[in-house]
């Protein structure tokens, strides 16, 4: 991670806008200073890229009982992002072993079944001992952690981890949408 900030301040520098640069990571929230692989091509995505939007963060799996929750999540994607909502989804197969695909058959069974175009990263440990570092401060901030895929925690504009769904929540659910609603608007 710190040879990653240290070329990407370097550029930044290059190009002459290492201010621009040391101001984002600054206003970028803890819980966001976080770094994974794209799903789609395995290019690394700084998580700060979404400070200041109201973010929903999702497990999934392409063989689930849930799985048809990314058609809602897609819709809702479509309907909040030019208000500030940003769906964030991470593959994983912690639950059931029921994401046992690459990350390219992931991204095209994601894409191809249910037109899923929000972002979506590689494959990664949501539970256990081996918990990615993202996942333990939504886990920590909530004090719940996900029991199945589709699991799912709200974080607002300022970075605040302030709600956690359980799988059973779809996308459609009034307390999840009037909570994003809420979100958006403040």
């Amino acid at each position: 991670m710190l040879l990653r900030t240290q070329l990407l301040a370097i550029t930044f520098a290059g190009l002459g806008l290492a201010s621009d640069y040391a101001s984002a990571q600054d206003a970028c929230p803890a819980v966001l200073k976080h770094s994974f692989k794209r799903l789609q091509d395995d290019a690394p995505q700084d998580l700060c890229q979404y400070t200041g939007k109201v973010a929903l963060v999702v497990n999934t799996a392409s063989y689930c009982g849930f799985t048809k929750q990314y058609e809602g999540l897609e819709k809702m994607f479509a309907k909040y992002s030019d208000k500030g909502l940003v769906v964030l989804g991470f593959p994983s197969n912690d639950f059931g072993k029921q994401e046992p695909g690459n990350s390219k058959e992931i991204a095209d069974f994601c894409f191809n079944t249910y037109g899923v175009k929000f972002p979506m990263f590689a494959k990664t440990v949501v539970s256990g001992k081996d918990m990615n570092p993202f996942y333990a401060e939504l886990v920590k901030a909530t004090g719940t952690t996900p029991k199945w895929n589709f699991y799912k925690y709200l974080i607002d504009r300022k970075g605040n981890v302030v709600a956690a769904y359980s799988s059973m929540t779809t996308p459609d659910d009034k307390k999840l949408v009037a909570d994003i609603e809420k979100a958006l608007a403040q």
